[in-house]
């Protein structure tokens, strides 16, 4: 396993990367913990914090391709060091916050904007333009990791310390780890990259620059069903990191049961995202995409079915790990065989914007269904339905045959 990263200068990019992705997205995925603390303590009701979460899953996606620009533009340094100090003050600022809109304005933008730059777009974008062709499939899948294990660590962290000093401390908690995330940035740095490291990254080849890319890429009928694809995984998703804690209250269960799941949900998909890197390596990322899509369909209506007790949620959490995030490398690496590399963080970040959009929908509209109907059915019903979409769209997307290399 990681053959294709024995080198120490591609695995120092690429820990380096899983490193700043564990942070952010292990802050952004437990967010959904803080929903019942913040209702109880300011009573701005469940749907107007939904929708303030709701906006940060679109900020989150509306900052990618813009992050991904800057970087592809001036470097991923300035980028990263932006991104977790905006994290930072979002979360620093959100305790002293009583109203929907302030949420909105701490938690909802900043918090999930500075999450979004220092996250997907950048540091894969930036570490593919660092590594050579044949490890960044595996590499994709270790950082995609980081994220996953950020997701298993956090999740419980951020529980217990909710229960021992409260909300409002256990945000200064992270604002803080955000801030010790900084000095990983130095290991993505072009120039230490280029002063240390003797692993022979693909030449950025010349070609259209980045107004006709994506103009080409907007008309582009894979990277549209891509995209589409994509706006799925974001909808299952952000309803699932949002909702899936106030499901299991509905169901009588205790707090502990949904920091748990959303714990296992980040482990399994450790695993997820690792098989997924090596697994574009030998079929085509279409079939990788298609086969999660449709396996997701299935486990929700599977969960449908049985009763609701703490072992089906922690069966059902490791079955979602499993393809969680693990969507992101055989995506990311669509968009490199249908662009290249050298604007990757931008086009990937315009299929995330995508992806987020679907979040949006997904956190704001399972907010609507608890309060309108009083539990969260049809929102199951369109996961599945969506589910089955994703798979059906991804089978049409333009991508070569893999070439398997022989000794």
């Amino acid at each position: 396993m990681f053959q294709s990263l024995r080198q120490p200068a591609v695995m120092t990019v690429t820990l380096a990367a899983a490193g700043i992705l564990m942070v952010t997205m292990g802050i952004r995925q437990s967010f959904g913990l803080f929903i019942g603390p913040i209702d109880k303590a300011t009573g701005m009701g469940i749907m107007s914090i939904s929708f303030a979460m709701a906006v940060g899953q679109l900020a989150w996606g509306a900052i990618q391709p813009i992050a991904g620009a800057c970087s592809d533009r001036w470097g991923p340094d300035r980028v990263l060091i932006a991104g977790l100090l905006i994290l930072a003050l979002g979360c620093a600022v959100t305790p002293f916050i009583g109203t929907g809109l302030g949420l909105t304005l701490t938690l909802g933008l900043l918090a999930n904007i500075g999450s979004g730059a220092a996250s997907f777009s950048t540091l894969i974008g930036a570490a593919a333009q660092r590594l050579p062709d044949h490890a960044r499939g595996q590499a994709s899948g270790l950082i995609n990791a980081g994220g996953s294990f950020g997701q298993f660590v956090f999740a419980p962290l951020v529980q217990k310390l909710i229960a021992l000093v409260g909300w409002m401390s256990t945000f200064w908690v992270l604002a803080l780890t955000a801030l010790l995330t900084l000095p990983l940035i130095r290991k993505l740095s072009p120039r230490e990259h280029n002063k240390k490291t003797t692993v022979a990254a693909a030449p950025v080849a010349s070609g259209p620059g980045l107004k006709q890319t994506l103009k080409t890429a907007m008309t582009d009928r894979s990277y549209l069903l891509l995209s589409l694809g994509f706006f799925t995984c974001g909808f299952h998703i952000a309803f699932l990191v949002t909702h899936l804690p106030g499901e299991i209250d509905l169901c009588g269960l205790p707090p502990s049961v949904a920091s748990w799941s959303l714990a296992l949900i980040g482990l399994a998909n450790i695993f997820g995202s690792i098989a997924a890197g090596s697994c574009i390596a030998r079929w085509r990322s279409k079939y990788v995409l298609a086969l999660m899509y449709a396996s997701r369909a299935v486990l929700i209506l599977w969960y449908l079915m049985m009763p609701k007790t703490d072992l089906v949620f922690y069966i059902f959490a490791i079955g979602l790990g499993l393809t969680w995030l693990a969507t992101v490398p055989p995506t990311a690496n669509i968009v490199a065989k249908l662009f290249g590399t050298r604007y990757l963080a931008t086009l990937f970040g315009l299929a995330l914007f995508s992806h987020q959009i679907g979040g949006f929908l997904g956190a704001w509209l399972g907010g609507i269904s608890l309060t309108r109907f009083g539990d969260y059915s049809w929102m199951w019903w369109a996961d599945i339905a969506l589910g089955v979409m994703a798979a059906i769209v991804n089978l049409p997307i333009r991508e070569a045959k893999i070439k398997m290399q022989t000794a």
